[in-house]
């Protein structure tokens, strides 16, 4: 694994790295937070995600499909996909100063702080990470420190990307919510959503 010098980055990482090594390979037609597709969908898009971050540091290739419309057909090796897309992405975030004012990234305005940058790079990889765990029952994979940490990230980029149905509609927040409850409200999600909710 490699370290990218960006805590957050690298937690959000090991979030999603950890919930594919959970799967069984029945979990990839189940239904996910992301209405319309697939855990094997949703793995496609997180993947791809990381490589277009990459590709905007790098100026190497970007993913191979686009990933809002990522294929239904599962990756014939999960836990490979993946990791080629975050060895890609954390290689290229590793050879970027933190204290660098400004990055290209795949997200509105496409230039931000490398910090931001990290962090919109990571909000990404952990959101899909819990989407993948609540999709195949696993526990959480957010902590409440970065939960905190993500959702300032969020605050500063998220809405641009709401109409072009990147994340829906913020949901009200509710009495007791906690940090996570909170980011996930943000984004759009019903912390509360499971697979057999979903139906």
């Amino acid at each position: 694994m490699i370290s990218t010098g960006y805590a957050a980055l690298d937690a959000s990482h090991v979030a999603l790295r950890t919930v594919i090594a959970a799967l069984a390979d029945a979990d990839l037609d189940r239904p996910t937070p992301c209405s319309q597709w697939s855990l094997a969908q949703v793995l496609r898009h997180a993947a791809g995600d990381q490589i277009g971050f990459a590709a905007f540091l790098d100026g190497g290739a970007g993913p191979d499909e686009n990933p809002f419309t990522p294929s239904a057909t599962p990756p014939q090796d999960p836990k490979a996909f993946l990791e080629q897309a975050l060895n890609r992405s954390a290689g290229a975030w590793a050879a970027v100063d933190p204290q660098t004012e400004e990055v290209a990234v795949p997200v509105p305005p496409n230039k931000l702080s490398a910090r931001v940058g990290a962090g919109a790079c990571a909000l990404d990889a952990a959101v899909h990470a819990w989407d993948i765990a609540m999709a195949s029952g696993q526990a959480s994979p957010l902590t409440p420190d970065l939960s905190a940490e993500l959702l300032v990230v969020a605050r500063q980029i998220v809405e641009p990307l709401r109409q072009f149905g990147a994340y829906a509609p913020e949901l009200a927040p509710e009495q007791g919510d906690d940090a996570e409850a909170e980011l996930l409200r943000y984004l759009g999600r019903d912390p509360r959503w499971t697979a057999v909710t979903a139906g």
